[in-house]
Order: C-alpha cells, then structure tokens, then sequence
C-alpha cells in the first residue's frame, strides 16, 4: 500500500474538551488532480476499513471501475483512533513517551470530520465533487456535508443513519462487554484483549448479515453432525482474521464514537441540520440490512433537501454496500452522470464477466 503520512504538529481539541497535542493523519490517494481541482472523490471509511479503498471497495473503486484513477483524483484518509496510521490508542503519547492504551481520550464522528478537514486543506483541496461512505464512513460524510455545506457538491451515503440507533448501541456495548471479558485488555500491550476482540467480531457479523445468508452459506451436508458446525468454524474464522489485522484497543474507541454519532445533539437552537446540507445526495438503503434498516436511509432522504432515494436487495444484508458493486455502479453512475451511465455500466459488466 502506497501509505502517505501527515503530521500536523498544531494542537487538536477534541469536542469533549480533551486535546491530542499532535496528529499523524495517514491516507493515501489515486489519481491526479485536475487544473480545476473539480475532479475529487473522497471516501470515508468504515470502521475495521483502511485508506485503500482500491482493496476493500472493489468493483466500485479500481482502475477499470466506476471511480477510477484515470478519470477522478480519489483520496481516502485513514480515520482517527483506526489501527492503520491515524493517531490511535497505541500511538505514543508525548507525554509520557509511552502508548495511550485505555488513557486515549474519547472522540466522535464530529472529531473523525475534523481530521479529515484538516487534510483536506492540507491537500489544498476547497471543493470535493463527490463525499461518499457507507455505515460509519456514511455517518462522517452526512456530518462532514453538515459542517462544510460549501465545500461537498454531491454526497453519495449508504446503510448510515442520522442518530446511531438503541438497537446499533447495544450490538456495540455487546461487543464491549466481550472484550471487557478478557482480563488481558487491562494489560497495556498491542497483544490486549485479542480473545475479546475475536469474541466481539462474531458478535457483530451476526448484525451485518442475516439469518438467511447464514442459512444458505452455512448449511450444513452432513445431517447427522453433532459438532463442528460449518456456522461455529466461519464465526472462529472471522474472528481469527480481524485479530490478526486490528487491535483491541481501537476497536473498543471506535465503537463509543459510532454510539455517540447524532447529528442534532447540541444543536438544539439550529434548524434540522440535515436541512442545511447542500449538496446533491443520494441515499443507498439495503433491503436485508438489520443494523442499518432501510427505514433510517428513509429518514435522511425525507429531510435532506431534494435528495434521491434508493433501496437495493442484497443476500449479504449490511455488508451488501461493500458487496453489491455492480448494482451500485448502475445506480451510482445514473447519479452522478445519467448522459454517460449505460456506456459506463456497459463498459464495467464487459470487463467483469
């Protein structure tokens, strides 16, 4: 991966009232910048994500695909409190010249936005074309397009939602509760709470598909078996490989800041903020989503001004934004150019048949 890294030495105060006297903001971007810097597509990501966007997001990101390097000037940030760059809880704390661990300071999505404003000046980047991102990365992009109205000229979100939901919090505090569990959490080591983690992970695949693609994924052939269940292997499996990629610690702030995610909290004597956001927006609901139900993509279509509505099918529920690339491609591409769109759909099924 073509990681870049930002320092930026100035002081950044966090909405709570804590301060990380210094930020490394790591990202990485594809593509060139036109003379108009008209041409930016900038992706949030979501939450175990990373800054490459061409390896989780494919179909949709890639050189052959609808948001490619030949065309836009694509850039994704790594988020705060993610493993893969950020400033994070195992970062250093100059304080004390030793790891954050559990004394990192709490942050929100509004503090994730405020990064990724702070590169996108940094960029020298006054105007994006299209903000995109799906769950957590949705709930930067709808904040980011609140805050920045004037800098975002089109907003693409999906499976997101306005408030985090009772139902998402407590998947989330269910999570939490499993890597609490883990006594090795308390440890103040990268290694901490793995076993938690892993635990947690399984908890939360069972929010991001549904009974019916367990049900058909993981059907059993052998129908005398009383063990090793085909479910039991793919739930260990998962949770083996988010363990060998990620880190308890900011799994544990990731969560807290996904829960506090609403965008009217102390904004009381405002107008609906989604009212203000000024872009042109597409909204992406999943049929099949249990975390993100379409009735909340319903919710911010209906108030943010002359937005468009979606809702797509999926076998894969929530992960269905990452899965259903093709679709999106169609539908994302009638968005943003409906005069290029079936040459553009045309040309993307012609190279992935």
């Amino acid at each position: 991966m073509n990681i870049k890294k930002y320092i930026c030495k100035d002081a950044f105060k966090l909405e709570e009232g804590s301060v990380l006297p210094e930020l490394e903001i790591a990202y990485q971007t594809f593509g060139t910048l036109n003379e108009k810097k008209d041409n930016v597509i900038w992706v949030c990501h979501a939450l175990t994500a990373n800054a490459d966007v061409f390896d989780w997001w494919k179909g949709l990101f890639g050189e052959n695909d609808l948001f490619n390097p030949q065309e836009y000037f694509i850039v994704c940030a790594n988020i705060l409190g993610s493993h893969y760059g950020t400033t994070h809880p195992l970062s250093v704390n100059p304080a004390t010249a030793e790891p954050w661990y559990l004394t990192f300071p709490h942050f929100n999505i509004r503090d994730m936005v405020g990064v990724q404003k702070i590169l996108a000046d940094h960029l020298e980047i006054s105007e994006i074309n299209i903000l995109i991102g799906g769950s957590l990365g949705g709930q930067q992009s709808m904040e980011w397009s609140i805050i920045e109205p004037g800098r975002i000229k089109r907003l693409i979100l999906l499976a997101t939602n306005a408030v985090h939901s009772p139902w998402g919090i407590a998947f989330n505090e269910s999570q939490r509760m499993a890597i609490r569990a883990d006594q090795t959490f308390y440890s103040n080591t990268p290694e901490g709470g793995k076993d938690g983690l892993k635990a947690a992970r399984s908890i939360a695949l069972l929010s991001y598909r549904h009974y019916e693609t367990y049900a058909i994924s993981q059907q059993e052939v052998i129908r005398n078996k009383t063990d090793d269940f085909k479910a039991s292997s793919y739930q260990n499996y998962q949770g083996d490989k988010l363990i060998n990629r990620f880190d308890a610690y900011s799994y544990w702030y990731l969560t807290k800041a996904m829960d506090s995610h609403n965008v009217f909290r102390n904004r009381e004597h405002q107008e609906n903020p989604l009212t203000t956001i000024k872009a042109q927006t597409l909204v992406i609901g999943i049929t099949t989503d249990l975390l993100f139900p379409p009735s909340e993509q319903r919710f911010l279509a209906d108030h943010i001004p002359g937005a468009q509505f979606l809702e797509i099918n999926s076998f894969y529920g929530h992960d269905g934004f990452l899965v259903e690339t093709e679709t999106l491609t169609k539908e994302i591409g009638a968005f943003i150019n409906p005069l290029r769109n079936d040459a553009k759909v045309n040309q993307y099924i012609k190279l992935h048949d």
